[in-house]
């Protein structure tokens, strides 16, 4: 390479000193030096992204076509069949048809999906999960493709090849898989400040959820409803579980990995064929102009939230998943979506990330499903009429027929011919002006504010969790400097947490990063933010795992059974042998589980019945120790039956019975001990072991 496309840069050594290095000038894929890979082309400060992008459109286009078949990110995922229906009618605000009517059916796909594993990774990965909603409305395909948080770790599309870069497995070693516990992905996100209010949300408990159907989901961007008059709304999408939201806590995460590394897609699975469908609110954030210029952030970037504090959220609608693919291949694997797929009356912003998008899902699926006709396979296809005059291409499995394959034509049966109004996809008619130009606006260069505002919204135990994950993954860093860099960054944040986290690393604190604005203190708490602050307070879709042995009392089991009925839960019997148990009354028990292979990580609250001599044997077992103390530990509400002391001593837990235990010898006591579930945790046993319980 030329000596005039080698430079100096200052770098950071092991040692943690500042030194110069030479390197070479990056380029294009043909060679051209780039001027800048922060930033993608766009018309003035605020403007939208331009296709003459030569540089974002090479890096993204090399990224996209990177792996064949298999998703560059999202690869691991899980889709089910469902309907989407109206609540509450958006006609003053929108054209979309799916909001039209209240009563509107609109038949939907959803694929939920981790980002960073393969497809053969595991489902409890600490990681941001996809949430990807296919409406097949009556006026064409409008792809909602979000995540379950509601922000991401970049400002521009032109980081996102680096981003996923980072976090994958190293491309020298191809380890780690599916998670971001090691130097590539912190020192990428270190260097980035624009980040650090992701990876609040990353080390949260939302990064682990119990199940899909437990989770948020959001739309990440602003994007646009467009009205009968042109008008324009902006809005914020959100998908609010009915069930309400629950994680698991790390320790049970790399459990259930081991147990059942199928964990959600099974949940899913069985909740769908059972019959308890799972359902989300549709919420939306309406506001104008006037609002969005009123906020103390930018609403196009996607590294903020508004607070729905500030913007209440209003339901319109209702998804229920009610079916379950009938091949995963042909429909979860060959599903397409673009964020460009829109319907009349949602439109786009200039969200510069949303913008990069737009490009990148397209160029995807002509490397993942072989060409452009990927919208004829049936996962894919729209179910409203379709007319164009699109021609021949790979798999092409349509037969025009007739001579006329352009337009204008003079033909008496010319074909269609394009609709006028708001019924057609309309742009917002906003004004641009401005130079072309890479710049960042300054109105995103606040990175550390909203981070703050998320960790003094989450309760005690939730930031005791963020704490421990951060000092796990730093301490899968081998580079001193960078976990330097990053507890910087996050002293810029909280000192507390800072502190929290200098400390569990054994490092000294360092000074806080510098920040391209003064950090806000002065926004307010957003308990939205927080799952434990917003209990379900219901025990319905959850399991109960219970151990039983020989000579259990029938009796206490069924009114577990049915006041867990009641709750609108299950109950899953576990026995030491697959085959069973006699209880006491001389009949049989099947079991639903083997003991040793159905450890309580996997059940959301758990019970142990004995008879006297069954709890001689299970204290002597191993797997019956673990299932009981490892629920004790994971905060679960427990049943233990009163011929269980041998059980308890051996684990030690005799003498460390607490409020979140029941001692189970009647009906009453089951009844209590079900509605007790509700809470999910006993957090206060958290508190015993240092914590603090979430107050109220």
């Amino acid at each position: 390479m030329a000596d005039e496309q080698i430079e100096a840069v200052t770098a950071t050594g092991q040692g943690g000193e500042p030194h110069q290095v030479a390197v070479e000038a990056l380029t294009t894929s043909q060679g051209a030096p780039v001027p800048d890979n922060q930033n993608s082309l766009r018309a003035g400060e605020h403007g939208p992204a331009l296709l003459e992008d030569l540089v974002l459109r090479d890096k993204i286009f090399r990224f996209d076509h990177e792996r064949i078949p298999e998703r560059v990110v999202h690869a691991r995922g899980y889709g089910a069949h469902g309907v989407f229906e109206c609540t509450r009618s958006l006609t003053g605000v929108t054209v979309a048809d799916v909001f039209g009517e209240v009563g509107r059916r609109t038949e939907v796909f959803v694929r939920f999906s981790t980002v960073a594993g393969r497809a053969g990774s595991f489902d409890l990965a600490r990681d941001v999960r996809g949430f990807a909603v296919k409406f097949y409305t009556r006026e064409g395909n409008w792809d909602l493709v979000g995540n379950n948080i509601p922000v991401f770790f970049i400002q521009d599309a032109m980081k996102f090849p680096d981003l996923v870069h980072a976090v994958k497995e190293d491309p020298d070693r191809a380890f780690p898989q599916a998670q971001s516990a090691h130097d590539t992905f912190w020192d990428f996100v270190s260097c980035l400040p624009e980040s650090t209010h992701m990876t609040l949300w990353q080390m949260s408990d939302r990064a682990i959820p119990r199940s899909f159907r437990f989770m948020e989901g959001f739309g990440v961007h602003t994007f646009r409803f467009l009205a009968e008059d042109g008008a324009s709304t902006y809005v914020k999408f959100h998908w609010k579980p009915k069930l309400g939201c629950q994680s698991v806590v790390w320790d049970e995460a790399v459990k259930i990995n081991g147990a059942d590394p199928d964990f959600h897609r099974r949940d899913l699975w069985n909740a769908i064929s059972s019959g308890d469908h799972p359902q989300w609110d549709l919420a939306v954030q309406l506001f104008d102009q006037a609002t969005a210029d009123a906020l103390p952030f930018d609403v196009l970037d996607p590294t903020k939230i508004v607070p729905e504090e500030t913007v209440p959220l209003q339901v319109v609608g209702r998804l229920t998943l009610d079916r379950t693919v009938d091949n995963d291949f042909a429909e979860t694997e060959q599903v397409a979506f673009c964020t460009q797929n829109i319907v009349p009356g949602i439109g786009f912003t200039d969200d510069p990330l949303l913008q990069g998008r737009n490009f990148s899902y397209l160029d995807t699926q002509l490397s993942r499903l072989g060409g452009p006709n990927f919208t004829q396979l049936p996962v894919n296809r729209a179910r409203c009429p379709m007319a164009f005059f699109h021609q021949d291409g790979h798999m092409q499995q349509d037969v025009p027929s007739g001579p006329i394959n352009y337009e204008p034509n003079s033909s008496d049966d010319g074909g269609p011919r394009e609709r006028a109004g708001a019924q057609a996809l309309t742009t917002f008619a906003e004004p641009l002006s401005g130079t072309k130009t890479r710049l960042r606006p300054e109105s995103f260069a606040d990175h550390y504010s909203q981070a703050k505002m998320f960790w003094d919204s989450q309760t005690p135990v939730e930031q005791d969790h963020i704490v421990a994950a951060y000092v796990f993954e730093l301490s899968k860093v081998r580079e001193r400097a960078i976990r330097l860099r990053m507890v910087a960054n996050l002293r810029a944040v909280d000192d507390g947490l800072a502190t929290r986290i200098a400390a569990g690393l054994g490092l000294p604190l360092p000074e806080p990063a510098p920040a391209a604005v003064p950090v806000r203190t002065d926004l307010p708490a957003s308990p939205a933010v927080s799952m434990l602050r917003n209990p379900p307070r219901t025990f319905a879709g959850r399991t109960l795992g219970t151990v039983v042995t020989d000579g259990v009392d029938r009796a206490l089991l069924e009114a577990l059974r049915r006041h867990a009925r009641d709750a609108g839960a299950s109950v899953a019997v576990i026995a030491q042998r697959v085959g069973g148990v006699v209880a006491d009354d001389g009949e049989p028990i099947v079991a639903d589980a083997q003991l040793a292979g159905a450890p309580s990580v996997l059940f959301d609250a758990v019970a142990v019945l004995t008879s006297a001599a069954g709890a001689e044997e299970l204290a002597a077992d191993p797997a019956a120790q673990d299932f009981l103390t490892d629920a004790f530990h994971h905060s679960k509400y427990l049943a233990i039956g009163e011929h269980c002391g041998p059980l308890l001593d051996r684990t030690g837990l005799a003498h460390s019975v607490d409020d979140g235990c029941f001692l189970l010898d009647a009906d009453r006591v089951a009844a209590d001990f079900i509605t007790a579930c509700a809470d999910l945790r006993y957090w206060p046993r958290t508190a015993v072991r240092g914590a603090t319980p979430p107050k109220e």
